[in-house]
């Protein structure tokens, strides 16, 4: 079975196709600047690669240029055999992966209010797909699903209760897929079932998340009702004292929409820093005796190392922590800061491993309780191994 993947950015469409008989990637490709007269789309496929200039008004216009560069590439539309696609929200309705219907487009319509950005683009590829592929099974994988499991205690805020009832007011969390991802693979580097472990999966790059696995299940994840909350990213605040906001939009004159701006693309790293939201030109900054932007790096790692401290108690220990994204991947010295400091809670690094970079691997010292990891994500085949499984009938 040959699965289309597609995950659709406010801006963006990426796109793969995967072999699921042995996992591997037959083609994939990025459609870039949707929206604007000088959109491209980039495709590679075995060991080439094209760009495709051409104006891509919306993401209907974006899905038909993807799959004509397919229909070229690999001779017809007849081998994909099922399509998935990622959407960002999917509230209290959706606890897993779906096959689409028009209830299930009629309920990502209605929740689009809680991801403006993310799933509209969303329903145009899937209504794109249904037009230009009739018959092939379309699915949807849900980035909040996985976040379904928290309890009240921690998905609830203290705010009035009505707010819950009448707007759905509470933490939903986010990069839900990624973490059900690294928390698995995790389990299987280290040759033990998953829900015989506690693990903390840190998804950590430009938009950071880190999530509490309980015996396979999230306890507990940093982002809240908006991707905005939780950890200090790239150029989101995270968490702060709400009533900067208030105090904000008195002292400035902000308006609502001025004020989300502010924090959700002037703060974090560039807005501390002044100088990038790219943790490595900040990191390079650092190192040079910039003074603002080592102000930036260490809010960075503080923010992850308390959020971790949190969850240990969250879980009442932990087993594994498991670095993944642009940051958690490839910045040992982020790594290292991360962690310093937390060795009489049994977390003890290899810093020789740790400055190894080599995918996926195992970073702890020997004499660590707690297994460190690096585990690079991979969105698109959880996607797919969802998609596949519901157009087979199978249960999730």
């Amino acid at each position: 079975m040959n699965v289309l993947v597609i995950n659709a950015g406010s801006s963006s469409l990426k796109y793969q196709v995967i072999n699921m008989d042995d996992e591997s990637v037959i083609a994939k490709g990025l459609c870039e600047k949707v929206g604007c007269d000088d959109a491209f789309c980039k495709q590679w496929y075995s060991d080439d690669n094209k760009v495709i200039t051409k104006p891509m008004k919306n993401h209907l216009e974006a899905m038909a240029v993807v799959i004509d560069t397919l229909v070229n590439d690999l001779g017809g539309l007849d081998m994909i055999d099922a399509i998935g696609h990622r959407v960002v929200h999917g509230g209290e309705k959706f606890d897993r992966s779906v096959l689409v219907d028009d209830q299930v487009l009629a309920d990502i319509e209605a929740l689009s209010e809680l991801a403006p950005l993310h799933n509209p683009p969303a329903l145009n590829c899937i209504n794109a797909c249904q037009e230009l592929m009739p018959g092939v099974p379309n699915a949807v994988v849900f980035d909040t699903a996985f976040h379904q499991t928290l309890a009240p205690r921690n998905y609830m805020y203290a705010l009035p209760y009505e707010f819950y009832e009448r707007y759905g007011i509470r933490k939903y969390g986010a990069h839900g897929t990624s973490h059900r991802y690294i928390a698995a693979r995790t389990a299987e580097l280290l040759d033990k079932p998953l829900q015989d472990l506690k693990i903390i999966t840190c998804h950590l790059g430009n938009g950071c998340s880190l999530t509490a696995v309980d015996h396979g299940r999230s306890a507990d994840t940093s982002m809240g009702f908006t991707p905005l909350g939780g950890v200090m990213m790239g150029t989101r605040c995270g968490d702060i004292d709400p009533a900067i906001v208030t105090f904000l939009m008195e002292q400035e004159g902000y308006t609502p929409s001025e004020v989300n701006n502010l924090m959700n693309r002037e703060s974090g790293l560039a807005g501390i820093s002044g100088l990038s939201n790219d943790l490595r030109v900040v990191k390079a900054a650092t190192l040079a005796g910039h003074k603002r932007a080592t102000l930036a790096y260490d809010m960075y790692s503080n923010s992850v190392k308390k959020t971790i401290g949190s969850y240990i108690a969250i879980m009442g220990g932990v087993d594994a922590i498991a670095f993944a994204g642009g940051v958690g991947e490839h910045c040992e010295r982020m790594r290292r800061m991360i962690l310093s400091g937390l060795e009489p809670l049994g977390i003890i690094l290899d810093h020789k491993a740790n400055r190894a970079e080599s995918v996926e691997s195992i970073i702890s010292d020997p004499r660590s309780k707690v297994k460190v990891l690096i585990v690079p994500t991979n969105e698109e085949l959880m996607i797919a191994r969802d998609t596949a499984k519901l157009a087979n009938g199978e249960e999730l």
